[in-house]
């Protein structure tokens, strides 16, 4: 992939800046492997120099763990002297901040070999997921994709180090609700949620649609179709950020912590897929009756079989593996079925057009590009050797089926380390970086020493 022309770029700043001349700052942001936002805060002055020849950062950024230090068993720290690599913007995510009280913009990066061509760098997760994109490319099929956010509204204060819910600005009360889709708890927090909408309208982000979810101050954010898999996971990265920031500005902080409550549901990130032939500009899953359509079956063959080994993409957090339930609807053995939310890979059929994949395992604290990456690798499995499925669930599937997918983040890492089918659509290279930095996080996590084990064994045995 070749960097965007440069005019075209130029001209992209150049109409931004002269549409915005109160802007002061613009953040330049790229993703790490953990879907968290680093990057670098220039003056306007300097926006045009970045379009023409990038900015530095080191390579380094992608062999982060969650607390942002570098796991050097990547290879990608100290053993090439935490050299760096050049960032690129990403056209067409030029935009304004609507939370900062000094007009900023942001801008999204991402990464290039300094030598050569300027290839993209293979471990960006971005470029990961590029890489699988193209495959589809090869196939005459586009990717139309859309997320659905799951988080929580909690407190700036916390108790002991846990959350809790924030303190309505209407009645000053902690919200108790457990009723999903109550309006009552949307009014509640209405000014946050709006300004939420708002902020996604003015930073060119498709979420049109909040719901109340199953817990209190517990949300969800529905993002329209995109017929761009790479854009789809623009937007979902950019969406955390923006709600992390709009409810700051409200006195509130937010979680995409995949399990912050115990005993209350957990944060999901639902993905909605279909897939359109070029050719025709149809969907290849439209159908009357989607269990006689070849290509959604073998696509859906191709997720399930793949699932098990995707758990480290989909999951990726210790904390991840406390989300699964029957009782909070998360699908714990790879299943599908026609209008089914008990099930892995639901197929809404409320439209023949419209019928499409939907993937429930992942948690909202997952990287998008990864996540969307190992999703997608199934479903190209899945049609080029034409798996089937099996027939889909119908009714309780938790009542039908025992758990089979990993259960905890090391199984779920041995399983992905040892996948011949993912290998073939993300590089090795890569996922030894991944399980790397996840295996360095999993001995710090097992090596401490939690309040339970205090209260249950300190004056005990």
């Amino acid at each position: 992939m070749s960097v965007p022309p440069r005019a075209v770029q130029l001209q992209e700043a150049n109409e931004f800046l002269k549409e915005h001349p109160e802007v002061q700052f613009v953040d330049l942001l790229i993703a790490d492997m953990n879907g968290v936002v680093r990057g670098k805060r220039i003056e306007r002055a300097s926006l045009i120099k970045v379009y023409e020849k990038g900015i530095n950062l080191p390579a380094s950024i992608f062999a982060l763990d969650i607390n942002g230090s570098t796991v050097e068993s990547t290879g990608l720290g100290l053993d090439i002297g935490d050299a760096d690599r050049i960032c690129y913007p990403i056209p067409s995510t030029l935009s304004d901040e609507p939370w900062q009280k000094r007009p900023t913009a942001q801008l999204l990066m991402t990464m290039h070999e300094v030598e050569g061509d300027g290839e993209p760098f293979f471990a960006d997760p971005r470029e990961v997921l590029r890489r699988v994109v193209e495959k589809f490319d090869e196939l005459g099929l586009t990717i139309c994709a859309a997320f659905e956010l799951e988080f929580y509204l909690i407190d700036q204060e916390n108790i002991n180090g846990r959350p809790q819910p924030p303190r309505s600005p209407i009645s000053g009360k902690r919200p108790q609700s457990t009723q999903v889709y109550l309006i009552d708890d949307l009014d509640e927090y209405a000014d946050c949620l709006q300004d939420i909408l708002e902020g996604a309208k003015v930073q060119g982000i498709p979420a049109d649609a909040i719901v109340k979810e199953s817990a209190p101050a517990q949300f969800e954010v529905n993002m329209h179709h995109v017929e761009d898999a790479l854009k789809a996971c623009d937007y979902a990265v950019l969406l955390k950020r923006l709600i992390k920031n709009i409810a700051y500005d409200h006195e509130m902080d937010t979680t995409f912590m995949a399990k912050p409550y115990p005993g209350q549901a957990g944060n999901g990130l639902h993905v909605h897929i279909s897939l359109i032939d070029k050719k025709t500009g149809k969907n290849i899953f439209a159908s009357d009756d989607p269990e006689q359509n070849a290509a959604l079956r073998h696509a859906v063959g191709g997720v399930l079989e793949t699932m098990p080994a995707s758990m480290g993409f989909l999951c990726p957090n210790v904390n991840s593996y406390r989300r699964f339930g029957a009782q909070f609807y998360v699908p714990n053995a790879p299943s599908w079925g026609l209008d089914n939310r008990t099930v892995a890979v639901r197929v809404p059929t409320g439209s023949p057009d419209a019928v499409r994949i939907e993937h429930r395992v992942a948690g909202a604290d997952a990287n998008p590009y990864l996540m969307m990456s190992a999703i997608l690798a199934g479903i190209h499995h899945g049609l080029t050797n034409k798996i089937e499925p099996g027939a889909p669930i119908e009714g309780n599937s938790y009542e039908q089926l025992e758990q089979s997918l990993p259960n905890n983040l090391r199984d779920a890492l041995r399983e992905l380390d040892d996948s011949e089918v993912l290998a073939k659509y993300i590089s090795p290279d890569y996922i030894d970086i991944f399980v790397a930095c996840k295996e360095s996080e999993l001995e710090e996590f097992e090596h401490s020493i939690s309040d339970l084990e205090y209260n249950w064994y300190l004056h005990t045995v």
